[in-house]
């Protein structure tokens, strides 16, 4: 009767609406648009609160706390190690896909987003849930599909967010005839397309910048780089480095001396042919959104595009030219740490420009460009030991510089010629090393990121 009742309502809801989306996992997900027919729109209700958290579901469940915000719908949570050896769960909820926020940008994502991190910040407990008797890994098999519960200081119950997600039209559906909770999700899914809420409606999104990219040199990008936020801009630049979805570009600023860095964060969403353009030692025109990466604590670039078939398209990133290196130039670790660069710089409030004068750190303007330190003497080692990150191994080389001055030399997964991860072992406590790499930043404290044991030299 139950699986008669569940199949009932959802070819009620096949019926009722039109339209189909994709989920962002690659299935398919249900239809969501606005139901067809004429009526009155009933009033709004809150159905998620008709579902209760059951202990005794036979679902499997734990009690969990924020690591990292992600997006609307992919939260990182700390769990015991009897869940997850590493402590860590990846978290794609369940029944629901929000807009993109990170590698893509698409209306109504940042406000998905921002939904789901205000939503679990104010909460007191979180369980997460599976839909069955052991926890479920999405097609990525990086993260697992889970009910996420969340109760507040004021709250007696706990509420789905997953639910809460779908009902404030911030998400379209992504296989709800395959969840526990298919029956209320469909009435939610209903009711939101209903009253035309968010991804449902016409409307354009106030957060979502809908104009042209506009055109900026990189010093005058990460001088104001707060005013640009969420917005699209196009800058030119060299690649200097390229590793995990991400290029490192830097342009030479004559005025300062320095070459001014931003990482590129492109995700999954580039081609082949749009990722040669990234080829380490193109100058390129970067055309993306400026977004505040949380995880990493700066900004960067993302919502890349190339498409091949129109290549004059001006929301391509486009090659410029060949055969260009990164500059590398040598620092001491404690102008990298600690110096001030003051510059004239315009501000633009609405229609009216003024010049300004601001001090920036040197670490910050010329972060995710390239930089060498020389006459480092290694102090200690530490080496990332979470078998389920894919930095398991990278190691944080702690060093001192002649002055006294210690900066974190910091590698990504650094192997030999057979492929074998070089260990802790390959760098002695007390050598002395000279290292170069894209000069980055960790808990609020710059550093040097290398990416190959070629780039670390021993004196």
């Amino acid at each position: 009767m139950k699986k008669f009742s569940r199949l009932f309502s959802l070819l009620l809801a096949l019926v009722l609406l039109a339209g189909a989306f994709v989920a962002c996992d690659g299935g398919e997900a249900e239809d969501t648009s606005t139901p067809a027919g004429s009526g009155e729109i009933g009033e709004f209700v809150d159905l998620a609160a008709n579902l209760k958290f059951d202990p005794n579901s036979g679902r499997v469940h734990t009690e969990a706390t924020v690591k990292t915000y992600v997006d609307g719908d992919t939260t990182h949570f700390n769990v015991p190690a009897s869940v997850i050896d590493s402590g860590l769960l990846k978290a794609r909820y369940l029944a629901i896909n929000t807009p993109e926020s990170t590698g893509q940008i698409e209306p109504w994502g940042k406000k998905a987003s921002n939904y789901t991190k205000e939503t679990l910040m104010k909460a007191t407990s979180i369980i997460l849930e599976s839909d069955s008797d052991k926890w479920d890994p999405d097609s990525t098999g990086d993260r697992y599909l889970v009910w996420v519960w969340y109760k507040t200081a004021e709250m007696t119950d706990y509420r789905c967010l997953n639910l809460e997600i779908l009902q404030n039209g911030l998400a379209v559906a992504s296989k709800i005839s395959d969840t526990s909770y298919a029956d209320i999700c469909n009435q939610i899914l209903y009711q939101a397309s209903s009253h035309k809420l968010h991804v449902h409606s016409r409307e354009k999104d106030p957060d979502f910048y809908y104009g042209a990219a506009m055109p900026l040199t990189l010093k005058e990008l990460k001088t104001n780089i707060e005013s640009y936020k969420d917005k699209s801009v196009g800058f030119e630049g060299v690649v200097v480095r390229n590793s995990g979805n991400t290029a490192y570009v830097e342009e030479y600023d004559e005025e300062t001396g320095l070459y001014f860095g931003i990482q590129v964060y492109y995700g999954f969403s580039l081609d082949y042919f749009g990722q040669e353009i990234l080829t380490v030692g193109n100058r390129v025109l970067i055309v993306g959104s400026v977004q505040y990466y949380e995880t990493g604590g700066t900004y960067q670039i993302s919502d890349i595009k190339y498409n091949a078939m129109r290549p004059d398209d001006e929301s391509n990133i486009k090659l410029i030219s060949q055969g260009h290196e990164g500059a590398y130039t040598e620092v001491s670790a404690k102008d990298l740490l600690t110096e001030k660069v003051t510059l004239n710089i315009t501000v633009v409030e609405g229609e009216n420009e003024s010049i300004v004068e601001k001090t920036f750190d040197r670490g910050f303007l010329t972060m995710h460009g390239t930089a060498t330190l020389k006459g480092l003497t290694i102090k200690s080692i530490y080496t990332t030991t979470n078998e389920d990150s894919s930095n398991y191994g990278a190691l944080s080389i702690t060093c001192e510089a002649e002055d006294g001055t210690e900066i974190v030399v910091r590698t990504i997964v650094l192997k030999d010629e057979s492929g074998k991860t070089i260990t802790a072992d390959a760098f002695p406590i007390g050598s002395k090393i000279d290292a170069r790499g894209v000069v980055d930043v960790f808990n609020g404290e710059y550093q040097l990121k290398v990416f190959s044991v070629n780039d670390i030299t021993f004196n």
